[in-house]
């Protein structure tokens, strides 16, 4: 049997000691994530991660750096996730530009405001992300290679 994860990208946004968040209704229960989603065919990482940042929050996303790969395995589902999380900054609302329908808001949460709502992370991985990247972990974007056929 041939192992294929789910290739996911995520952003991690702090301003004024805040993180952007979007809560998002996922199989009927509200949970807090980053601005994150799949990779998609012909699109390299860096497209991935400013793509779904404009579909789930309506900013433009600026990608300054890699904080790091991750790998989630759900055995309950037989699914394994394999994060690629950036941070960088995000522009101001777009007016007009319409979220994906699983997105119920977005929100600047405190990293104590995120840890009392640890039971609502849609995964681990959320806090990881935030955790690393507070702890400095910084890959320079120009070692991502994309290789198109």
């Amino acid at each position: 049997m041939t192992w294929k994860p789910h290739v996911t990208v995520a952003a991690v946004v702090e301003k004024d000691q805040r993180f952007l968040l979007v809560e998002e209704d996922i199989h009927g229960r509200r949970v807090f994530n980053q601005p994150a989603g799949h990779l998609e065919t012909g699109e390299d990482l860096v497209q991935a991660v400013q793509r779904e940042m404009l579909e789930e929050t309506a900013r433009v996303f600026t990608p300054e750096a890699l904080v790091g790969i991750y790998l989630y395995e759900v055995p309950e589902r037989d699914r394994s996730y394999l994060r690629f999380c950036f941070c960088g900054t995000a522009g101001e609302i777009l007016a007009g530009h319409r979220l994906d329908r699983e997105i119920i808001a977005t929100h600047w949460l405190t990293l104590d405001e995120i840890r009392e709502n640890a039971t609502r992370l849609r995964s681990p991985m959320v806090l990881d992300c935030i955790r690393d990247y507070r702890q400095g972990s910084r890959i320079p974007l120009d070692q991502l290679h994309y290789l198109p056929s």
